[in-house]
């Protein structure tokens, strides 16, 4: 078996010895380096360079971020981001991924050691997800398992639809639901950017950690000719507006008179996630039926194959992303096997797809 190098790049020396060991633990990776900053890890890789690189964002001498932009231009490596659970970190680990990062994992300013220990699966998948990353998508954005986790599905949320209920009927009302995770950021700046002002009201699932999706949507809003904000309890779902999932949250679309609102909650993680894009499109194939559009995207696992199912089960177009377009063709690719989706597009053709069905 052919393993995954990885070089873990930190200037926390407590940091190095934990993610090592973590990674180490896992029988398909295998951990060929460790350094201090970046300087330091330029020497050590051009004698040995990784299939993956963990790395930090703020470091002495160079900068994680300038350290990355310099990696992907001179030779492109897929890499994950461990940075600190902050507002303005939140911010700088933005530009790490729209550098080229695959994945980020958070780690707290105290307490790094345990939190690392605690984490290690989530570490390892990460990882797994950026060693199959398509290089050629990050680049123009620019296994064997462990002892397995509780994975809950939808059910630990939102109960399935009884059977005999009827989907809603048609009306003039649509929403556009997408699901996302590993290369998301990337793709669903792509779309956003694409879209005029005037589009069917949309609610999206982008797997990322607290706070950073506040500074998400806040730099998605910057650059669009569409609104984007995070999600809030009782926002409505009108034309023009993109509501982002919270990070640490679900979000579920609900059904209020002849208008649509989001309700956001805590709860337990549903395929490895809070929010999980499998919440998300069951309650949009409740709440909405036939008159909503689901898309599922880049991302590693196989969180909203099933709840893209259920909205085309209840009368949705549904929509997956193709492969030759994806950074992780994980998910469409679930959807895609379980009959979830009717059409298959690249990521190129999905604003207009957006456009066309309002």
């Amino acid at each position: 078996m052919t393993k995954i190098r990885v070089f873990v790049v930190d200037d926390s020396a407590v940091v190095r010895q934990v993610t090592s060991e973590a990674l180490s633990k896992a029988p398909d990776i295998e951990v060929i380096g460790t350094a201090s900053d970046p300087l330091f890890a330029l020497e050590k890789m051009t004698k040995a360079w990784p299939d993956v690189i963990v790395l930090d964002v703020e470091m002495p001498r160079m900068d994680g971020i300038s350290f990355l932009k310099r990696i992907m231009k001179e030779h492109p490596t897929p890499t994950v981001i461990c940075s600190s659970l902050t507002e303005q970190g939140a911010q700088t680990t933005l530009d790490a991924l729209s550098a080229g990062a695959v994945e980020i994992i958070t780690k707290p300013k105290s307490g790094v050691g345990d939190f690392l220990r605690d984490a290690s699966s989530d570490l390892v998948r990460a990882v797994r997800a950026a060693a199959r990353a398509n290089l050629h998508r990050l680049a123009r954005a620019n296994a064997v398992p462990l002892p397995p986790s509780p994975k809950l599905t939808a059910d630990a949320v939102l109960a399935a639809r009884q059977a005999g209920r009827v989907a809603m009927p048609k009306t003039t009302d649509r929403v556009v639901a997408i699901g996302t995770s590993t290369g998301g950021t990337q793709a669903l700046q792509a779309i956003l950017t694409a879209l005029p002002a005037v589009c069917p009201g949309m609610v999206v699932v982008q797997h990322m950690p607290e706070k950073f999706t506040a500074q998400f949507a806040q730099r998605l809003n910057q650059i669009c000719a569409v609104e984007v904000r995070e999600a809030k309890a009782g926002d409505r779902v009108i034309h023009g507006l993109v509501l982002i999932a919270p990070g640490g949250r679900h979000m579920m679309l609900k059904r209020n008179g002849a208008q649509y609102v989001v309700d956001v909650i805590d709860g337990p993680l549903v395929n490895r996630h809070r929010p999980s894009v499998d919440v998300l499109f069951r309650s949009v194939a409740q709440a909405a039926g036939q008159n909503a559009l689901g898309i599922i995207m880049t991302g590693m696992g196989d969180d909203g194959a099933r709840g893209l199912k259920e909205m085309r089960d209840a009368g949705a177009e549904t929509v997956a992303e193709d492969e030759s377009t994806c950074v992780v063709f994980g998910m469409p690719m679930e959807a895609i096997r379980l009959g979830a989706a009717k059409k298959i597009l690249p990521l190129g053709a999905m604003a207009s797809e957006i456009e066309h069905f309002l």
